[in-house]
């Protein structure tokens, strides 16, 4: 592993430096990959490992026509590499369990059963594992229970795969059952296109990547633009102008040059005017949020938010109430704004 100082912390990191892609695919040469989900995680996931060479196949209830299209549409083929979520966990080595949380809980019963002794359960998510209590999955003692999370959506790790760069992940061992189990973790997260991969916990990522997307991620975002947009058309800033000084400029600008350099280098990097304010006003809104952050992880570190999200998207009408969530945020007047914002975009300025 390579150390590295993340600033003035020394961390252990895997490269691809130290464990390239050929030592991957040797590790995993006598592996069946058994990706079980092709929503979110799954699609991305077993295509990069796909095209780098790694014996693939996908299970999804065929039942649920939009993924299992989906996946027909990317090259998987009934009865050769597509099957449904027992078939595929019991044919393969590897079992990539991708389905979402609460799916887990609800196919836990019927996946245990397809398990081999020396077969490898993998996660991208510490949730089910760490909320045993809650979610009733509890590994045999004889499979290896690894994990491999990328710090991103699925969208960014195939995006990332395919120009190169990869995507970060996290990666934990739970349980070692064959020996192997750390080889075989890391040499996955090489398959699935990571850039690098750091070591968590399965406890530590879900505290965190529960934290996260509520808080900077998505849940706190998305309130703060909406926060800041409101209070400009409050004071007759048009839709425009308010979207523009709120999201675009973020998005299309700033958020690229901390991207690349950081954001003390975006601050040394703006005017003097807004240098200073942003200077002063960032511990305003540091102390604003604080307490706010200290409730968010003590509800995911006290196993609430799992019970949220298992009773939530365990209910019938799911579906229909996340529609009704997601519309109401399409509609408003703040991302109606910004899709007239986005379609005014040259598509080749220098034309």
């Amino acid at each position: 592993m390579a150390k590295i100082d993340f600033g003035g912390t020394i961390e252990d990191v895997v490269t691809r430096d130290e464990f390239p892609l050929a030592k991957a695919r040797e590790a995993l040469k006598n592996e069946t990959v058994a990706v079980l989900g092709y929503g979110v995680q799954g699609p991305a996931q077993a295509l990069n490992m796909r095209d780098n060479g790694i014996r693939v196949i996908i299970g999804q209830l065929p039942e649920d026509k939009r993924y299992w299209d989906k996946a027909i549409t990317d090259g998987w083929k009934p009865g050769e590499t597509l099957f449904s979520l027992e078939e595929a966990a019991a044919k393969g080595t590897i079992v990539q369990y991708l389905v979402s949380d609460a799916a887990q809980m609800a196919t836990w019963p019927k996946i245990k059963t397809c398990l081999k002794k020396g077969d490898a359960l993998y996660f991208s998510h510490g949730f089910s594992i760490v909320y045993k209590d809650q979610t009733g999955v509890i590994p045999p003692a004889g499979v290896d229970v690894i994990m491999v999370a990328p710090k991103g959506s699925g969208t960014s790790v195939r995006r990332n795969f395919l120009d190169g760069s990869g995507i970060n992940s996290s990666f934990a061992v739970f349980q070692d059952a064959t020996g192997r189990a750390r080889e075989r973790t890391i040499a996955l997260g090489i398959a699935v296109g990571s850039g690098y991969l750091f070591p968590t916990t399965f406890e530590r990522e879900v505290h965190s990547d529960l934290t996260g997307e509520r808080g900077v991620l998505m849940g706190a975002l998305a309130g703060i633009m909406e926060a800041q947009y409101n209070e400009l058309r409050k004071n007759e800033h048009s839709p425009s102008e308010a979207f523009n000084e709120t999201v675009e400029e973020l998005t299309q600008s700033l958020i690229r040059l901390v991207d690349e350099n950081g954001m003390d280098w975006m601050y040394a990097n703006c005017s003097a005017t807004a240098q200073r304010g942003a200077l002063d006003w960032r511990h305003e809104f540091r102390k604003a949020v604080e307490p706010v952050f200290a409730r968010l992880y003590q509800s995911v570190v006290k196993g609430e938010e799992t019970r949220i999200v298992l009773k939530s998207n365990s209910a019938p009408d799911y579906k229909n109430k996340l529609d009704a969530e997601l519309k109401e945020m399409h509609d408003s007047e703040m991302w109606r704004a910004g899709a007239a914002v986005r379609s005014l975009r040259p598509k080749n300025w220098k034309k």
